[in-house]
């Protein structure tokens, strides 16, 4: 079996020395500063610019983290630049990729996305934020990879910044929005693999904005909130089809478990 997580660090260096004293195989890891100094020998990187566009120092990455299992990066390029064995993003810095071949068992492709916050134009008059586009640029970019039989499986975790399910405080308008990205992830032969209940601890008191048949699991705490006071999942994880039945995903949300950042972590075992 192999341990991965996926984890938006929220670019702390304390979620790096986190991740250092733990038994995690493979990270997958969103808003992710450079390592410290101190700890750039304890694990094995692609070698991208920890950026995200010209201001924002930090990335998505793939991190070897036990050396436990062979990591074959694959290398990223601005969408027009990308070659056939390159992968090309519509955003650098919101994709990692990278070919996982664990101890006796078959190679599959791991990816971290991040979806990037995105500002409403002017001529709208209003100021909104969204990053469901982000999400759609994102499976843009992660085609490349399918077909309708794949020639490697895929795991695809991160922060989509979106809702599953239902829109902020109930509005439908933003649901139908969120579903399409659930939907066309399917479509493309990506399942929805988690975390849902039972896999995580779910919001108490229960949010007035969630379906009361909701799986959903807090991934998130807003600076207003606590680990213990949470309410929305902003993360996910994805698998092609022989993948998804290998897989399984928790979200370590429980206060004692939550970790330096303002997302918990995925853990995602891989038989």
């Amino acid at each position: 079996m192999l341990k991965l997580i996926s984890w938006n660090m929220a670019q702390r260096k304390a979620a790096w020395q986190f991740l250092a004293s733990s038994d995690v195989d493979i990270a997958l890891v969103q808003e992710a500063k450079e390592p410290p100094a101190e700890l750039a020998g304890r694990f094995s990187i692609d070698a991208a610019p920890w950026q995200t566009g010209p201001y924002r120092l930090w990335r998505t990455a793939v991190v070897d983290a036990s050396h436990s299992a062979e990591v074959q990066w694959i290398g990223t390029k601005p969408l027009p630049e990308a070659q056939s064995e390159e992968l090309g993003v519509s955003r650098p810095g919101t994709i990692a990729a990278a070919i996982v071949t664990p101890p006796n068992g078959e190679p599959f492709i791991a990816v971290s996305a991040y979806a990037s916050w995105e500002q409403s134009h002017s001529l709208t008059g209003r100021g909104l934020i969204y990053a469901d586009a982000s999400v759609h640029r994102l499976i843009s970019d992660l085609s490349v990879f399918a077909s309708k039989r794949f020639a490697r499986d895929i795991l695809v975790a991160g922060d989509l910044n979106i809702l599953h399910g239902y829109g902020e405080y109930g509005d439908e308008y933003w649901a139908g929005r969120y579903e399409t990205v659930f939907s066309r992830m399917a479509a493309l032969g990506f399942k929805f693999v988690g975390p849902q209940a039972p896999d995580g601890r779910q919001a108490e008191p229960w949010p007035g904005e969630l379906p009361r048949t909701s799986l959903n699991v807090p991934t998130y705490h807003t600076r207003q909130q606590t680990p213990e006071t949470c309410t929305r999942q902003l993360d996910f994880v994805f698998a092609s089809g022989r993948l998804a039945d290998r897989v399984h995903v928790s979200a370590l949300n429980e206060p004692d478990q939550w970790g330096p950042s303002d997302h918990c972590r995925l853990e995602i075992r891989v038989d």
